[in-house]
């Protein structure tokens, strides 16, 4: 077939396959405001081994880990031959194995690590024996490093232009591709459509694409420009979550179109053949293949040994603590690392109660912090603000404008010391003086510095009914309507490191890769209002007069809770304030012993907080690794058991919400259940495939744009989780599997809304998470079996 009889896709066909290539690639946060996201974001809608199929094809990327790690466990006894023959059983690809002598068989075999397709590039180069994927990586590089920057460049490049319009105008004045060889690039570059969709009709015209070919070829290149296409999806993110759109994924699409066109014009001769095969490739449907079926029901296998474990917990006998009225109810996040600081909170006096609930605590705002002009969205990315915020003192007076004055003299030093033209005088003249803080820091002498802004104000304050209203949502999804102690600390959850580009994603993801005071204290303040108390009566909900709500911070590195008892009125409370201050401190301490014994080098509690202020450490924390399962079940189903840091709780009883629809199961499953999907999945990703979805070794990283890293000084942006998150050096840390999410409440309940939101039962019915239903007893009883259908679950005690 030659090129006149191919049939030329339109303008309405490439818009089509450009956007979906787009949504197949996931969005990458800033540095500043970093959050877990889920790498197979774009493949929700396939089976693990589809996807297997498709990033093989287009990345050359596991989905698994390597068949060894499954064999070590099943001679360990970790996988039993049960689950194995559960896991064949689940798998309902026509193509698996047999039975469990043929999987065995099969998984005895090696695997051949998946290669991508090639490029126009990479036959190029091999025709050439350039290395023009490199080259091209470097340019675009370059490039994209000043056109994204967000304010750590001196000489920022010009704004207002668009992607591709602003890649024009750096490629037509860069001589390096010609020099290395590729005649005539300028001047195609030049040449070009004003606009990237009629360049990308150009370049598809030129290298004889078809219709077909379109998707899996788009999302290729997309794949290819790793960390740039990423933050250009995270733009799109942000754009349609406002109801708006962004192009830039588009431009970024023609621009590394455009290297193609311009490579497959100088090698067509060579290369007519072999790209040829290549499209017929990209042509096929994507099917999951034998090996890769084996891999997920090994993977399978392995989750279930898991979820056999966690069964064995929950079944253990709950210690008996019941206490007419608690002395201390303390709200912290889901978040993994507060299960441990909540179990010892909670072993060190029987008359505490913990909960578990969103770490934004229902408060969606936007914030600017005092003297800031930053807005920083405190809440799940998921979601637009709902309110405003600022931390702000009552009056203006002279202080206030010196505050002022320091904050933006601090923030233009910041970006001298980053400046590549002054980094090294900054180091010759202004070495001595951080010569001290040096010393201070590498002696543990100085204190871990925690927010301490003003207290944050709604910025305007809503009116009554509203406050009323947003107090009854947050209580009533606390599953807080009855109870209520003298005092009750709502714990948001931050971490103080220092030298960590990676510092945000610490932090809440609930609040946006922020720490998660400043919603804590709005809370706080809103449920102090007497006034708003007086609205609640009617509703259902009588928080005694003498109930104080008072806002914490856990720093999750070195386990210290800071209470802000200063936004309070709390003379009457001191004698409780103080007697939580000395709990809490002592169940920080306990924490710290049971997390020593995970970090490295980390010998006892004082070794942990030194963490937090080593300028070399590269695991201060091991934040959310090890993470494997979701519970909504009140409190008592998980008391007392030992879950090792490696469960999201949230305090959830179905009784009363049955009475309002089940609008909090709603909610638990749209929103704190996918952005928990999120995180485990980064983390699973990032430890079966390091190299396409790990951000490499913190070792060798570059901040570029105040918005990534490089690994090393050049090539493309990454993203996902540093190796050291993941990696204690000689072994993995985190066990990658996909979470397994536990709900006490109706079978019935939880299909209706599954049956509601189609994207949320995707995730089930294609087993990126697993759901159980919980007995009454708080037992695992019912496992989802895709189609909104269930089944027992295998091996469930008797109550």
């Amino acid at each position: 077939m030659t090129s006149m009889d191919i049939q030329r896709p339109d303008l309405a066909a490439l818009e089509t396959a450009a956007d979906a290539a787009a949504r197949q690639i996931p969005p990458l946060w800033p540095l500043a405001s970093s959050v877990a996201v889920n790498p197979y974001l774009g493949q929700s809608g396939k089976t693990l081994a589809e996807t297997g199929s498709l990033l093989g094809r287009v990345g050359g990327v596991s989905v698994t880990m390597p068949r060894a790690w499954y064999k070590e466990r099943m001679a360990s006894g970790q996988i039993t031959e049960a689950d194995l023959s559960a896991a064949l059983a689940s798998c309902r690809d026509a193509s698996k194995p047999a039975d469990i002598a043929a999987l065995k068989a099969l998984a005895s075999e090696p695997v051949v690590q998946p290669e991508p397709l090639d490029t126009v590039a990479d036959l190029a180069a091999e025709a050439g024996g350039i290395d023009w994927p490199a080259l091209l990586a470097e340019r675009i590089g370059i490039w994209a490093a000043g056109y994204f920057d967000a304010g750590q460049a001196l000489w920022a490049a010009p704004r207002g232009n668009s992607a591709w319009a602003s890649f024009r105008s750096f490629a037509t004045h860069d001589l390096t591709p010609e020099i290395a060889g590729l005649k005539g690039f300028a001047r195609l570059v030049a040449e070009a459509p004003d606009t990237p969709e009629a360049a990308i009709a150009r370049a598809v015209d030129s290298l004889d694409l078809n219709e077909a070919e379109l998707p899996g070829y788009f999302h290729q290149l997309l794949f290819d420009l790793g960390g740039w296409a990423q933050f250009a999806r995270y733009q799109l993110w942000r754009a349609e979550l406002k109801g708006t759109s962004d192009r830039t994924i588009v431009d970024l699409l023609a621009i590394r179109l455009l290297w193609e066109e311009a490579l497959y014009i100088q090698y067509r001769s060579a290369i007519a053949g072999a790209w040829a095969g290549v499209r017929a490739i990209h042509a096929r449907p994507v099917q999951a293949e034998l090996p890769g079926i084996v891999d997920t029901i090994l993977q399978e296998a392995a989750e279930r040994a898991a979820q056999r474990d966690l069964a064995a917990v929950l079944a253990e006998t709950a210690p008996n603590k019941h206490v007419a009225r608690p002395s201390l109810q303390a709200a912290f996040c889901i978040d993994v690392r507060s299960e441990v600081f909540r179990r010892a909170l909670e072993s060190v006096d029987p008359s505490i109660r913990t909960l578990g609930f969103a770490g934004f605590f229902g408060m969606t705002v936007s914030h600017k912090g005092f003297a800031s002009d930053v807005e920083e969205l405190r809440l799940p990315v998921l979601l637009n603000p709902g309110a405003h915020s600022c931390s702000s003192h009552a009056s203006s007076g002279p202080e206030d404008l010196v505050s002022r004055y320091a904050a933006r003299s601090k923030r233009a030093w910041g970006r001298f010391k980053l400046a590549a033209v002054s980094s090294f005088a900054f180091v010759e003249a202004m070495g001595p003086v951080y010569a001290g803080r040096i010393i201070r820091d590498a002696f543990g002498l100085r204190k871990a510095s925690v927010p301490n802004d003003p207290a944050p104000r709604f910025n305007p304050e809503p009116d009554l009914e509203t406050r009323v209203a947003m107090a009854e949502t947050v209580l009533r999804a606390m599953s807080l309507t009855e109870g209520f102690a003298r005092l009750i600390l709502l714990a948001g959850h931050g971490a103080s490191v220092v030298n960590n580009p990676f510092a945000s994603g610490l932090h809440c993801g609930a609040c946006g890769g922020h720490s998660g005071e400043v919603n804590a204290r709005l809370l706080a303040r809103l449920l102090n209002d007497p006034e708003v108390r007086h609205g609640l009566a009617p509703r259902g909900i009588a928080v005694p007069e003498d109930t104080l709500f008072i806002a914490g911070l856990h720093d999750t590195t070195t386990d210290v809770v800071t209470l802000y008892d200063r936004d309070v009125e709390g003379k009457a409370h001191q004698p409780d304030i103080e007697q939580a201050r000395k709990w809490l401190a002592a169940a920080g301490k306990m924490a710290n012993g049971e997390r020593a014994l995970r970090l490295p080098h980390a010998a006892d509690g004082p070794a942990i907080a030194r963490r937090s202020r080593d300028w070399a450490e590269v695991r201060p924390e091991w934040a959310l690794a090890g993470c494997k399962a979701f519970i909504a079940a009140p409190r008592g189903d998980t008391s007392g058991r030992d879950l090792k840091g490696r469960a999201f709780l949230h305090d959830y009883d179905w009784h009363q919400d049955s009475k309002n629809g089940f609008s909090v199961l709603e909610l638990i499953l749209t929103a704190p259940v996918v952005v928990a999907s999120w995180i485990s999945l980064q983390y699973y990703g990032s430890t079966v495939a390091p190299a396409s979805f790990g951000a490499g070794s913190k070792l060798l990283h570059n901040v570029v744009g105040g918005v990534g890293v490089l690994e090393g000084n050049g090539g493309t942006l990454r993203g996902g989780l540093p190796v050291q998150s993941v990696h204690d050096g000689e072994t993995h840390v985190h066990e990658p599997l996909r979470l397994s999410v536990c709900i006490r409440a109706p079978r019935e309940a939880i299909a209706d809304v599954l049956a509601k939101h189609e994207q949320v039962r995707t995730l089930f019915d294609n087993r990126w998470l697993h759901l159980f239903a919980m007995s009454e007893e708080g037992r695992l009883a019912w496992r989802y079996d895709g189609d909104l259908k269930w089944v027992p679950f295998e091996g469930v005690a008797e109550a």
